[in-house]
């Protein structure tokens, strides 16, 4: 596997990510997160994969030069409480449902921790759906995050949690 920057040639294999992670869900009743409808059919999700595409903050996760998932690093989300200290706010984080299993969210991860780490930051946060059977927030709490905060967007319940580096 090999992670490298993502760029506008990458939207629209990052929206089939989303497109078959939404297929996943909802084939286990799991609509909460994201709905039913495709990624790719709503031109609001659309933009938003196209301004991180643009960002310089996109990742993606190859294997067999396939694009296997992506994660997109930033700013926190403005929904978010700030931070009291500098960061790197994981946005965004799917996983083309065809590499499931194959550890490509662990790998994009532990590359977000390596770019803090690089830049002198010892807070890594992200935020994520914590509705339906709670397993997102658990994948998370897996990874080596802990929860801290939980909100709201409109009815969509979230929680967020953070990974603190040494040093």
């Amino acid at each position: 596997m090999i992670i490298r920057d993502g760029e506008l040639d990458d939207v629209p294999a990052v929206l089939g990510m989303f497109d078959s992670a939404v297929a996943w869900l909802t084939a286990r009743g799991r609509t909460g997160q994201w709905g039913s409808e495709p990624f790719s059919a709503k031109p609001a999700r659309v933009e938003r994969v196209t301004s991180w595409a643009g960002s310089g903050g996109m990742r993606i996760a190859e294997i067999d030069d396939e694009p296997a998932g992506c994660m997109v690093v930033g700013p926190a989300m403005d929904y978010v409480t700030p931070a009291s200290e500098p960061e790197l706010y994981v946005q965004g984080l799917v996983i083309d449902q065809r590499f499931h299993g194959h550890g490509v969210g662990s790998a994009l991860l532990a590359r977000a921790r390596a770019e803090a780490a690089e830049q002198g930051i010892s807070l890594v946060r992200v935020d994520c759906y914590a509705g339906d059977d709670g397993r997102l927030v658990k994948y998370y709490e897996s990874q080596g995050f802990t929860r801290t905060e939980t909100f709201k967007v409109g009815e969509w319940p979230g929680q967020i949690l953070e990974a603190r580096l040494p040093g």
